[in-house]
């Protein structure tokens, strides 16, 4: 299997086709279903990540409505997509904010359920390059339960395409992709955090989209170059996974499927904040897919998505619309790095 090399303009180069790749039911699609996490952020900013044992001091605290799974729902949403969600917050404030920024968005929210538990948070440091380190605190994200997800089924089987992430409990998740291959979706997970996962989830993936560490841990190969990429990303294939999308950063992604695999170089732009990059991306993908792209399309529609997200600080307040992305072109000759 050979390495291309496709610049972001030049999609024809990749032969994979979304419509090829999974059957897709005319009466439902274009529906996505997300079944993740809701957090609330406190974002601080500082100079620089403190190592261990050092104390910085921070300009001030925001706080942001965030959590990997409502952050790719409210992406989604915002960029063309029918979008419902299936997660857990409290009974506070906090848990009002989540459900009121997603409802805002025209999320279908009733799959969310009101938990005894806190709402989950995620506490950020993002220094004065636009980095970050995070710490989640699970809460209410850990209090949905398989039989929850099973109560909502009819949601998935009038979805096309369902996605997930890692902040909420491994079975759930597992449910979440049996389910999809149930109902003949596409199955996506972003397995973020990072944890090793049982084969007969992975088994279970359509598009896998790990960045470089995920990687590295799913395969317990080294993924410090596109060879070592390439390599890592065939031994998780070989278990099943039909399509793996690797997000590597400021640098780009690297798309595999049993034929080929492609490098998309990044939209290199001066970046503010990367605290929602990721699941931009994610969010932009299954929103571009649920619209009839191809999976090349979609691909360079989510690098786009996400080089505006990391202009802007924040988690989902740096989430662009679809009428951000009609002025894409000219957005970035003024924003380019190379300008």
């Amino acid at each position: 299997m050979g390495v291309c090399l496709c610049h972001k303009q030049n999609k024809a180069a990749v032969l994979f086709c979304y419509n090829a790749y999974i059957k897709r039911k005319s009466e439902d699609a274009g529906v996505i279903t997300v079944v993740g996490s809701l957090n609330m952020d406190l974002v601080v900013q500082t100079t620089h990540i403190p190592r261990v044992g050092e104390t910085v001091l921070a300009r001030d605290l925001r706080y942001v409505e965030g959590g990997k799974g409502a952050n790719q729902t409210l992406a989604a949403a915002r960029l063309g997509g029918e979008v419902s969600m299936i997660g857990a917050v409290g009974k506070d404030e906090m848990g009002d904010r989540l459900i009121a920024a997603l409802a805002a968005d025209s999320v279908d929210v009733s799959g969310i359920k009101r938990s005894s538990e806190a709402s989950g948070m995620a506490l950020i440091t993002v220094d004065a390059k636009g980095n970050n380190a995070i710490t989640v605190i699970s809460g209410a994200n850990h209090d949905v339960s398989v039989r929850d997800l099973q109560q909502h089924e009819d949601k998935i089987a009038s979805s096309s395409i369902v996605l997930a992430q890692l902040e909420c409990p491994l079975d759930l998740v597992t449910e979440a992709m049996l389910l999809a291959k149930k109902h003949a979706c596409i199955s996506v997970l972003n397995p973020a955090p990072a944890q090793a996962l049982p084969q007969d989830l992975l088994s279970l993936v359509d598009i896998l989209t790990p960045n470089e560490t995920e990687l590295q841990i799913l395969s317990g190969l080294g993924t410090d170059t596109l060879a070592e990429c390439q390599a890592a990303g065939e031994k998780l294939m070989a278990g099943g996974i039909k399509s793996l999308i690797v997000t590597l950063g400021s640098k780009g992604c690297y798309y595999m499927d049993s034929k080929e695999s492609i490098f998309y170089p990044s939209y290199e732009v001066k970046m503010t904040d990367s605290t929602a990059a990721g699941d931009c991306f994610n969010g932009a993908l299954v929103a571009a897919l649920s619209r009839g792209k191809s999976l090349p399309e979609a691909i360079d529609f989510a690098m786009k998505a996400s080089a505006i997200s990391v202009t802007r600080p924040g988690a989902q307040p740096s989430i662009p619309t679809l009428a951000d992305m009609e002025n894409f072109d000219l957005w970035y000759e003024d924003r380019r790095l190379d300008k």
